[in-house]
């Protein structure tokens, strides 16, 4: 066997289980903090969790994907490893990116609505009372 295809066997093998495991991890524990940002309405959190799922494995596999070819040819296991952790390397990079990203977005989105709720008075206004002459 070629060990090219040997080395593009264990780039997708590894790249796959850790954008696997990279999204489940998020997945459970951004939950909470997506319950947040949306004011605690579990069911949205939900759908937008899955949502957010669903975009990060069609971001990061269609990079990885992208990313699988090489220009050149390797002839060893010193080819192997040296193809493997420059590909690997750019897959956690990108995934880093990936969760930065939406980390920075929803820490946004949070802010805004904590800013929302801290303009409204804790006591409805229940009356008005026209200003004084000469204060």
């Amino acid at each position: 066997m070629d060990l090219t295809v040997i080395a593009y066997v264990i780039y997708l093998v590894v790249s796959i289980a850790l954008t696997v495991w990279v999204a489940r991890t998020l997945s459970h524990n951004g939950r909470v903090f997506l319950a947040d940002v949306l004011r605690g309405n579990e069911q949205l959190a939900d759908a937008v969790n899955h949502l957010l799922v669903v975009g990060f494995y069609l971001v990061n596999l269609g990079f990885v994907a992208l990313f699988l070819t090489d220009s050149g040819d390797v002839d060893d296991a010193r080819g192997i490893f040296e193809a493997l952790s420059i590909k690997l390397g750019v897959v956690l990079l990108v995934l880093g990116a990936m969760h930065l990203g939406n980390v920075y977005v929803l820490n946004k989105i949070r802010r805004r609505g904590m800013m929302e709720r801290e303009q409204q008075p804790p006591v409805s206004p229940q009356g008005w009372i026209p200003p004084t002459v000469g204060a």
